[in-house]
C-alpha cells in the first residue's frame, strides 16, 4: 500500500468566467454504525461543497443523526436519509439549493428498498444536478436501477450534473459500463489518488464512483488516501468504504 503523500486537488473557487471549480466527495457511512468522529475528520479533510452519502441512518431519529454528522462535518443537509432509503446529500454552505427530489425506487420483495437523493444547486452562476444512490446487490435489479439513475439524471433538466455512490458493481460490470458509457467516470477520465473504494484489507475491488455529465471538467478523482488530514487510521476506523473525492468545473448554466 503505497504512503505516498498525494498533491491536493483543485481547490473550491469561482473563475473568472463565471465557471466554479467545485469538489464532490461519495462515502458510505454504514448508517454511522462506526467511529463518527473519524467519519468527520475525514470529510473534513476533503474539504468537499457536496457529500454524496450512502447508508445515511434512516431508521429511529435519523434526522437528528443526520445533523449531527452535518453539523460535524462543518456541512449543511440538503436532502435524503430515510426519504430516499439511505442515500444523502450534504453540501457546504457556498452552494444555493433550488429544489431537492427523493426518489423511492420499485422495490424487489426479499431485497432492501432504495432510492435516490437528487438536488440542484447552484454556486454562484454555475448549476449543478446532483444525485446520491446506492444500488442493488443484485445484478437484474441494479441494472435497471442504473437505467432509472440516467433517466432521473435527465429529468433533472440541467446542462450539467452529477451522479456519485456505491454502484455495488465494478467497472467490467454491465451497470457500471452502461453509467460510464452514458456519463464520463471520474477515476476514468482523470485518476487521482487510490483507486480501490472496499474498506483496507478487503479484496480491492472499486465499487464507489463519482460520474459527471459532457461538458463538466473533471480535474481529479479519486479515493484521497495519502491528502494531507485524512489519516489512514481513520480511513479504518470511519465505515467499512473508502471515499472518493472528485474536482469538477462545472460551466456557467
Amino acid at each position: 500500500m503505497s504512503t505516498t503523500v498525494l498533491p491536493d486537488l483543485p481547490a473550491s473557487t469561482t473563475e473568472p468566467d463565471g465557471s466554479a471549480v467545485i469538489r464532490v466527495l461519495s462515502y458510505n457511512v454504514r448508517s454511522m454504525r462506526d467511529d463518527t468522529d473519524a467519519l468527520a475528520r475525514v470529510i473534513r479533510a476533503c474539504a468537499p461543497d457536496v457529500v454524496c452519502v450512502q447508508e445515511a441512518p434512516r431508521f429511529f431519529r435519523w434526522r437528528k443523526a443526520a445533523a449531527r454528522l452535518a453539523r460535524t462535518s462543518e456541512l449543511v443537509y440538503v436532502t435524503g436519509g430515510a426519504t430516499a432509503s439511505g442515500p444523502m446529500i450534504l453540501s457546504s454552505l457556498r452552494a444555493h439549493v433550488e429544489r431537492t427530489d427523493d426518489v423511492l425506487l420499485p422495490r424487489t420483495p426479499g431485497l432492501h428498498q432504495r432510492g435516490f437523493a437528487t438536488a440542484v444547486l447552484r454556486f454562484g452562476q454555475a448549476r449543478l444536478g446532483v444525485l446520491s444512490c446506492h444500488l442493488s446487490i443484485k445484478d437484474w435489479e441494479r441494472y435497471r436501477q442504473g437505467r432509472l439513475l440516467l433517466d432521473k439524471l435527465a429529468a433533472l433538466d440541467v446542462p450539467h450534473a452529477v451522479a456519485a455512490g456505491d454502484l455495488n458493481d465494478r467497472p467490467d460490470g454491465r451497470t457500471f459500463g452502461l453509467l460510464a458509457d452514458a456519463l464520463q467516470d471520474g477515476w476514468a477520465t482523470k485518476p487521482w489518488g487510490r483507486e480501490h473504494t472496499t474498506r483496507l484489507g478487503d479484496p480491492e475491488q472499486r465499487i464507489d464512483a463519482v460520474f459527471a455529465t459532457a461538458g463538466v471538467e473533471v480535474l481529479g478523482c479519486g479515493v484521497p488516501m495519502g491528502l494531507p488530514g485524512v489519516a489512514e487510521s481513520d480511513l479504518r476506523s470511519a465505515t467499512d468504504h473508502l471515499p472518493v473525492l472528485a474536482a469538477l468545473r462545472v460551466p456557467v448554466s
